[in-house]
């Protein structure tokens, strides 16, 4: 489903493809992530993936114009996955919410690795 608007001027529709690119680009700017992962289901093997396909480690649900997002990121070693995370939700759920007009009801976040940063 697409995130739908009504203003004075006509409808906004916003594609959630165009949200997960937003947001997987604004989460690589986050401190202590390394990548968005793809997780394999065949096999169950876990993918850096690459600043091209950020969009298929996060899933956006759009309903009733509010947001949930399920990012599958990697971290860096030696930071603390709670301090990674926290500043994370916090920073997607601003720029996503100022950048989209939809409100975010939901970030979750699934750790599929970690990586050490050269």
């Amino acid at each position: 489903m697409k995130g739908r608007m009504s203003t004075h001027l006509g409808n906004i529709v916003i594609d959630p493809e165009v949200i997960a690119q937003y947001a997987g680009s604004e989460a690589m700017e986050c401190f202590g992530i390394v990548g968005m992962a793809a997780v394999s289901m065949k096999d169950g093997l876990v993918k850096l993936l690459k600043k091209e396909s950020l969009t298929r480690g996060i899933n956006v649900t759009v309903s009733e114009n509010k947001l949930t997002l399920d990012f599958h990121v990697i971290v860096a070693y030696g930071v603390s996955i709670l301090a990674v995370a926290d500043n994370l939700m916090s920073n997607i759920k601003y720029r996503v919410e100022e950048f989209t007009g939809l409100e975010i009801v939901k970030i979750n976040i699934f750790v599929e690795g970690v990586r050490v940063i050269d």
